[in-house]
């Protein structure tokens, strides 16, 4: 990556959405400009999980003025990620459609793990290098994530499903404040945290860190008053606790630094905060600068080479830990992208589908593991529930389908089949695992794939089909079986 590029990421959270724009220097990115709306879609779920109407025009008016200002950046300049409220929306396909059609990059859904991992990222980022242990925390609208990490090291991240507008939503109706209502709301915090005592012991870390929106707005508050600036501590923490259950409502609390946007989810807020402070037995949490943002401006700069990009490294785990056959897989994999680079088109997306293809096709026989006969299924199952740093849950879930149909009938892919690029990367993923069915490197310079108007057409080399009859006859059977679709595969087998 060249220094002075600019790179930006958009952070689609549950209370505001954020766009973080830097310059890359030398592996560090340098901040030109930080914009950031309240929008609120996490209070906009309803009791079935679906986004109501006005949260989502909330959400697509905010990117809307996101997207003037990235007008004229690259696909590969910015990072689009969704977290918890979109995770859990049921409806969430009907706001990202319009959503990316108005900001005009691609929005990723990401897991807890992998927003976790972006967090920690972006705040060891922005903290001086050591070789402490540290706790990071990030109090969210929906999720609170906790990573155990060293240096630039995540070791272990959790998510954990309660944040300040879930908690304010529930256990503090109309902004009150009472006594009885915090004890509530703490001991249902630490109900959900509790086993996150055995994940992050207390002997593991010698520093807590704290992240994003409660925790700097708690600290600033604190520090206004005279508390230690850029830290919250217990008895920081007890005083602002006092003075909000001496106003008994939120709306009627009068306190210097107090921004107007952080009232509504105030309460839930601190009430994570103390069921954090007595789990760990806590006495101070530091401030962190780096947020989710950072970290996925960072996963950008990656992301461009393919040693540091964190996906591949989860592409090689997957397939150790899965015990794959490594030169079978690599074997598919050459096939299946040189297929593609001949009915791909010139969009430089393609580029991005070739690489998911890829990974797609070294795992495909990720299943065997568990059983030979469906491993096609295992492996998309696998797929679709495995914490995958660096992927996306859109990413996951287009590989699983891949490895779904990489055999057997298609009609279980009906849906997926409707999007031209998916049908292209299934065709070339199974003829390679076709083509490569006697475990040795096929022919594949005799072959020549083409594609128009919903037909692909599969030309080989006089004398070829006489030379390998059993593909001969394998590909006979697989453009029976597109015969099914909508999709055609044409044979000009000499």
């Amino acid at each position: 990556m060249q220094n002075g590029t600019l790179l930006a990421a958009v952070d689609l959270g549950s209370n505001s959405f954020r766009l973080e724009i830097g310059r890359y220097d030398s592996g560090h990115i340098e901040r030109v400009e930080y914009l950031k709306e309240v929008v609120r879609q996490g209070s906009g779920l309803d009791e079935e999980k679906n986004l109501s109407l006005a949260a989502m025009e909330r959400g697509w008016e905010c990117l809307a003025r996101f997207a003037e200002r990235l007008h004229g950046f690259k696909k590969n300049q910015v990072r689009a990620v969704a977290t918890q409220t979109l995770r859990e929306a049921r409806n969430r396909d009907v706001f990202l459609r319009k959503a990316q059609q108005i900001l005009g990059f691609a929005i990723d859904v990401i897991s807890g793990h992998e927003e976790a991992r972006l967090i920690y990222q972006g705040v060891s980022h922005l903290l001086p290098q050591s070789e402490e242990r540290r706790l990071v925390i990030d109090i969210g609208g929906r999720s609170t994530e906790v990573i155990l990490g060293q240096g630039y090291t995540p070791i272990r991240m959790e998510s954990y499903r309660l944040g300040s507008v879930a908690w304010s939503t529930r256990y503090f109706p109309r902004n009150q404040f009472t006594a009885p209502m915090l004890r509530t709301a703490v001991i249902a915090a630490k109900a959900v945290l509790d086993e996150a005592l055995e994940t992050f012991p207390r002997a593991e870390w010698q520093v807590a860190y704290g992240s994003s929106g409660t925790m700097g707005a708690v600290a600033d508050i604190l520090a206004t008053h005279g508390f230690p600036a850029g830290m919250i501590t217990k008895p920081g923490l007890d005083w602002m606790t006092e003075r909000m259950l001496r106003a008994g409502n939120v709306d009627e609390l009068r306190l210097d630094g107090l921004k107007e946007d952080r009232r509504p989810v105030l309460a839930g807020g601190i009430s994570v905060l103390h069921a954090l402070f007595e789990l760990f037995e806590m006495d101070a949490i530091l401030r962190a600068e780096g947020a989710l943002r950072q970290g996925a401006l960072y996963d950008l700069i990656d992301r461009d080479n393919d040693q540091t990009d964190v996906r591949e490294r989860t592409v090689r785990w997957l397939a150790d830990r899965f015990t794959t056959d490594k030169a079978q897989a690599a074997r598919v994999s050459a096939v299946a992208t040189q297929l593609f680079a001949q009915v791909a088109t010139a969009d430089p997306l393609n580029g991005r589908y070739s690489q998911k293809l890829e990974w797609a096709a070294r795992l495909h026989e990720i299943g065997t593991h568990i059983s030979h006969a469906d491993a096609h299924r295992h492996g998309a199952y696998i797929l679709d529930h495995v914490d995958a740093p660096g992927f996306s849950l859109p990413e996951l879930h287009r590989m699983s389908q891949l490895v779904l149909g990489q055999r057997g009938k298609l009609k279980k892919l009906e849906a997926e089949l409707a999007d031209e690029l998916f049908a292209k990367q299934l065709m070339c993923l199974r003829l390679a695992v076709l083509l490569c069915h006697a475990r040795k490197d096929p022919d594949i310079g005799a072959l020549r794939l083409q594609y128009k108007s919903r037909q692909f057409k599969l030309t080989a080399v006089p004398g070829w089909a006489k030379q390998f009859p059993q593909s001969a006859w394998l590909l006979e059977e697989e453009a029976l079986a597109w015969q099914k679709t909508d999709w055609r595969l044409v044979l000009d087998l000499r």
